[in-house]
This record gives structure tokens, sequence and C-alpha cells, in this order.
């Protein structure tokens, strides 16, 4: 419950970060915002165009009579429309976060900044890391559809479908999510997709802490829009937790001068007894 609780934390304080640095949230609302405009003209199109879609898919039901046809028809365009925005919900935040991988590389940039012991920016072209996020982004989508499918066939169990099964939906949602928003500082840390699902398998309740909360959250897609910079914000926060960033070169150098300056004990001669520098004295003008 620890871990639970430090995810939820985590969640709150990406909210705060991109509070006390508006340019950063209105800035990380941009993707967001392109992504919840075309989603709301292809559920638009879906909407107009269900009926359609409807006669196309039902050619058995051109002879019937009334009111089969119409009830047939009007089930299939309500599940076309239903779908569609189930689709929606589970995609919006893989493509907000491919359409948006500048944009929030630049936010867990500035974030590590802030925060001290930000990683080297990777030297990959801007056109593989997109391919990367893609097909990452998919190899997800993949792994919730099958959830998807196993946690629907539960929902038919008796009690346990309308009790427990929505809570699990729920948690799966929200580690799903961690794993995507993670992704990107995640990545700038060198790790692999199958490392950062080990990673955050390992830190389960971690997870699912951070990104249960965030499930329902989303499911108001304006809201979506306003959370996602400081999701963003607050999964770069996890992923510092997850993998701390290593001391550079410079700061192990200065870490190892001070070390040697220590050897030195208040007299001011080191440990062999001689003075600091008395080593490079030639032995002639040494006094016995």
């Amino acid at each position: 419950m620890r871990d639970f609780g430090a995810g939820l934390g985590y969640l709150f304080k990406g909210q705060r970060w991109v509070a006390r640095h508006g340019r950063w949230w209105a800035f990380g609302m941009i993707p967001a915002l392109i992504t919840l405009v075309g989603y709301v003209a292809v559920m638009t199109a879906l909407i107009v165009w269900s009926g359609d879609i409807a006669d196309w898919a039902t050619p058995f039901a051109d002879g019937w009579g009334s009111p089969w046809q119409g009830l047939v028809r009007g089930a299939v365009s309500v599940a076309v429309v239903g779908s569609g925005g189930l689709l929606a919900l589970v995609t919006f935040t893989a493509v907000t976060l491919l359409v948006g991988q500048p944009f929030y590389e630049s936010l867990c940039e500035k974030v590590d900044e802030s925060e001290g012991g930000a990683p080297a920016k990777p030297e990959v072209p801007l056109w593989r890391e997109l391919l990367v996020s893609a097909r990452d982004s998919l190899a997800v989508l993949l792994r919730v559809a099958a959830f998807g499918v196993a946690l629907f066939l539960c929902g038919f169990i008796p009690v346990v479908g309308q009790t427990v099964v929505p809570a699990i939906g729920i948690c799966v949602s929200g580690y799903f999510l961690t794993v995507e928003l993670s992704a990107v500082a995640l990545q700038r840390r060198g790790f692999a997709q199958k490392e950062r699902l080990r990673m955050l398998r390992r830190r389960l309740p971690l997870a699912v802490g951070f990104g249960a909360a965030l499930a329902l959250l989303f499911l108001v897609p304006f809201l979506t829009v306003l959370a996602m910079p400081g999701a963003v914000a607050g999964a770069t926060l996890l992923a510092r937790d997850l993998a701390p960033v290593e001391e550079s070169g410079e700061e192990a150098d200065d870490e190892t001068d001070r070390d040697q300056t220590d050897d030195h004990d208040e007299t001011g001669y080191d440990e062999t007894g001689d003075a600091p520098g008395a080593s490079d004295v030639p032995d002639a003008f040494r006094k016995s």
C-alpha cells in the first residue's frame, strides 16, 4: 500500500509541477488538443455515417419489414458508434503521446533539469523516435485488447462481473497508462520497452497507484486534455524513482578530488607522514 500511495502522490506532484510552470502546462496541452480535435471530427463522421454503415453491414435485412429491420440496423448503428467511442478512449493517450513526442520530450527534459540529475539527451533522429514509439504503443494496445476481451467475458459472471471485474479493469487500464506515460522519460534513460515493463512489474503497486486515478480522470475527454501535461510530468518524476540518473563524469571527478583531499589529516600531512607535495621534492634536497 505504501507504493500505491507513492504512485498516487506522483500524479499530484506532476499536476503541481505544471501548475508552478504555467508556460509548460500550456505547451503540454497542444498535442492533446490536436488529438482531441481529430477524434471529435472522426466521431462526428462516424455518427453521421453510422446508418449507412449499418445498412452495408446487414444486407440480409433488406427484405425485412417494420419494425425488425429498424431494430436490427439501429442496434448495429449504436454498436458502431459505441465501439468507436471505446476505441477512441483506449487509444487517445497513445496517439497523443505519438503526436506530441517532441513536446513531451522537452517537457520531460525540463522536469529532470528542475529536479536535478537530468540524463544526457539521446542522439536519435526524430523519425526513429516516432517509429519506436508507434511500435511500442501498438504492442501496448494489443496487450490492452487481450486483457479487455478477458475482462469482457468475465463480466458475464454473476455478481463478480458487476463488482470485481470493473475494479480490475480500472487497475489494468491504470497500469498500461503508466507504461505509456513513463515511456518518454524511461526512453531518455536508454531503457527498451521490455526493460520498462519489467521495471514497472517489479513496482506494480506504484504503477497502478499512479495510473488508476488517472484512468478514472481520463474518462472525461476534456479533463484528459487539461491533465495530460501534469500526467507526463508526474510520470517523469516516477521514472526518476525507478531509474535514478547516475552522476556525470565531471561530478564523479569532483567527488574523487574531494575524497583525495580528505586523505590529508588536520595537520596538513598525508597518510605517509609527509607534507602535501613532499613526494615531488627530489631526495637530494630533503633533510636527513
